[in-house]
């Protein structure tokens, strides 16, 4: 006879489960937005019913803030692969907004549940965008950091000087999302990394070379999720 193979453990069935539902709601969300989306749309997404969304969510405001975490989580990743094949502090910086840049260039969904749902799905998320916009702009910090420390660069304030990157990111990010007709975000990208790279004093023979990694490059084909 033989031995009888160990059961599944239910948490592990509760996890892949909520990651289902994670899935849905992450699809559901970018086609319609936070406050168009119905939990029922969710529930027939992810092939269950409501009462199986409330068993891991009680609110669709809960939903939408684990989307939002576990969509950063994956994009943070994606910069954290692309930054530690690079050893020269400032390609780690262009490493980190080339993979913004093709990873929503390809994504425009993922790209406006970001940076425009998230900050219009009401009051109830302002502390998580802030928390979302800080972590990111911690990210670029480290790099400046590390380029100061590397005489790269000049001495700087960095907190202040990555706000200010983050910022110029954000808003190249929203006009596209809003443009009626955009053109390709990833076509910013050599105009963004010129004006952000000048702004912190990297010498201008290294910015006229351009970003050896650039060429060639392509959206990205895979959302973070």
């Amino acid at each position: 006879m033989s031995p009888r193979r160990p059961a599944t453990e239910p948490s592990e069935k509760s996890r892949t489960r909520r990651e289902q539902i994670l899935d849905a709601a992450f699809h559901t969300f970018s086609q319609h937005g936070f406050r168009e989306t119905a939990m029922d749309e969710i529930a027939a997404a992810a092939n269950t019913s409501k009462g199986g969304i409330y068993f891991h969510f009680p609110t669709k405001e809960a939903v939408f803030r684990e989307v939002m975490r576990s969509t950063a989580d994956r994009l943070a990743a994606k910069v954290e692969r692309a930054v530690a094949s690079e050893t020269d502090p400032i390609a780690r910086a262009e490493a980190a907004l080339r993979t913004v840049l093709l990873t929503f260039s390809g994504h425009r969904a993922t790209a406006r549940l970001l940076f425009v749902d998230a900050v219009g799905a009401g009051r109830v998320f302002l502390a998580e965008t802030a928390a979302l916009h800080a972590r990111f702009a911690g990210m670029i910090r480290t790099y400046l950091e590390e380029a100061v420390d590397s005489g790269a660069i000049p001495p700087l304030d960095a907190e202040l000087t990555s706000q200010a990157w983050f910022g110029a990111l954000n808003e190249v990010v929203a006009r596209w999302l809003l443009a009626e007709e955009p053109d390709r975000l990833d076509d910013n990208y050599p105009a963004l990394r010129a004006i952000l790279l000048r702004s912190v004093g990297v010498p201008e023979e290294r910015i006229a070379a351009g970003d050896p990694a650039w060429h060639g490059a392509r959206s990205d084909d895979r959302a973070p999720r």
